[in-house]
């Protein structure tokens, strides 16, 4: 377990950069396209491992973090060339900021990787954070899990029937509550069917009484999840959340949930333990 120093070392690191995220009243010029187009830049350096692509969208002051930490991106997973075999994004207007989930199924190179990406008012790049979960992270295989993701199907959901961001967000928030609060899984809004990909570990077997629920915790005196940071887009139905796993070893973890007519359909979730396996 990580010492007390220690874990005030990574709480001071996030904490800054949580706080120095755009205010949503701020992002009036927010718009689709420079979001997407930020996101398909970010995916081309990482296929190239090189930022030249993102050059041109990255504000003078911006911040790369990885894993719950704060680094010079020379270092980081950006810098290496992968072979990407799934993608996929979503916009955050409001908020103004993407999220991108990337499955790697190199032998070589193996990741699962969620990357938020925060603008400022001029649309311009101020933080790119990313979890990038590969061997020893929890659950890993990425060959498994880029098999149950393209099982799933994430279309868009039609306008009348989509839930507001914070319908979305609450029941993501409730969901990471459960291991800190008894009452917490009663406002999970569970759906039947439900699968979670939790690393590649998957409940879904194909049929209509699938569920999120196998798994849940039952102890709810845990540590809490903290430092949460959030991408939420309401024509996926979807909310991306980063945070500190504290109850295990103080993780980097990602949780994307995705809302169907007001009920949990899809969890994914990535869980990094700064290089070592991850042990409950």
């Amino acid at each position: 377990m990580p010492s007390y120093l220690e874990s005030c070392a990574v709480l001071l690191a996030i904490t800054p950069i949580a706080a120095s995220l755009p205010a949503p009243e701020l992002m009036a010029s927010c718009n689709q396209t420079s979001l997407m187009n930020a996101a398909d830049a970010y995916v081309a350096a990482q296929t190239a491992g090189q930022l030249d692509p993102l050059q041109s969208s990255l504000a003078g002051n911006w911040t790369y973090q990885e894993n719950n930490n704060v680094m010079n991106v020379h270092n980081g997973v950006l810098s290496k060339a992968l072979k990407i075999d799934h993608r996929r994004t979503n916009l955050d207007t409001t908020s103004c900021a993407s999220y991108t989930e990337l499955v790697i199924t190199d032998s070589a190179n193996p990741y699962v990787i969620g990357t938020q990406i925060h603008h400022g008012t001029d649309m311009q790049v101020t933080m790119i954070d990313s979890i990038a979960s590969t061997t020893n992270s929890w659950l890993f295989n990425a060959s498994k899990t880029l098999q149950h993701v393209l099982e799933e199907k994430w279309d868009p959901i039609p306008l009348s029937a989509r839930d507001s961001r914070t319908v979305i967000q609450a029941a993501g928030d409730a969901y990471l509550d459960m291991w800190s609060n008894a009452t917490a899984s009663d406002a999970v809004p569970w759906g039947t069917p439900c699968t979670r990909l939790e690393g590649s570990a998957y409940t879904g077997s194909g049929k209509p009484t699938d569920s999120c629920k196998p798994g849940i915790p039952s102890n709810h005196t845990q540590a809490p999840n903290t430092h949460r940071r959030y991408v939420v887009d309401e024509s996926m139905g979807s909310v991306s959340i980063f945070c500190v796993w504290e109850h295990m070893m103080m993780a980097a973890d990602s949780h994307e949930f995705r809302l169907e007519g007001g009920k949990l359909r899809y969890v994914h979730t990535m869980t990094v333990c700064g290089g070592k396996p991850c042990k409950l």
